[in-house]
């Protein structure tokens, strides 16, 4: 399945040092939950996103792990203190095995 690439936005690209950075990021996915059933009524199978990681450089800055409750196309915010340069990558798993992920360069001044 092809999908298109994540969307990522960062609220500054080239922070001072200890400025407080603002991500969002969107990937599509459908987020079957596995409690449908199609039009034969054979039942979907589960695939969520089941982990999300952010990460500068080796330095893990953020996790998360969403339910089946979470909407399709998941949406994520959130914030960290630029310390050092690198790359923010980004990546998301879901049951199906599959992984996206992005990336996006930080330079602190």
């Amino acid at each position: 399945m092809d999908r298109k690439p994540p969307r990522v936005w960062i609220s500054n690209a080239s922070p001072k040092a200890g400025e407080v950075l603002r991500v969002r990021a969107q990937i599509e996915h459908v987020m079957e939950s596995g409690l449908r059933s199609d039009g034969a009524g054979k039942i979907r199978p589960r695939n969520i996103v089941t982990r999300f990681e952010a990460r500068l450089g080796d330095a893990l800055l953020f996790a998360w792990e969403p339910g089946i409750s979470v909407a399709q196309n998941p949406y994520i915010e959130f914030t960290f203190v630029a310390r050092t340069s690198g790359e923010l990558k980004l990546l998301w798993k879901d049951d199906a095995g599959q992984s996206t992920s992005a990336s996006k360069a930080i330079t602190v001044a």
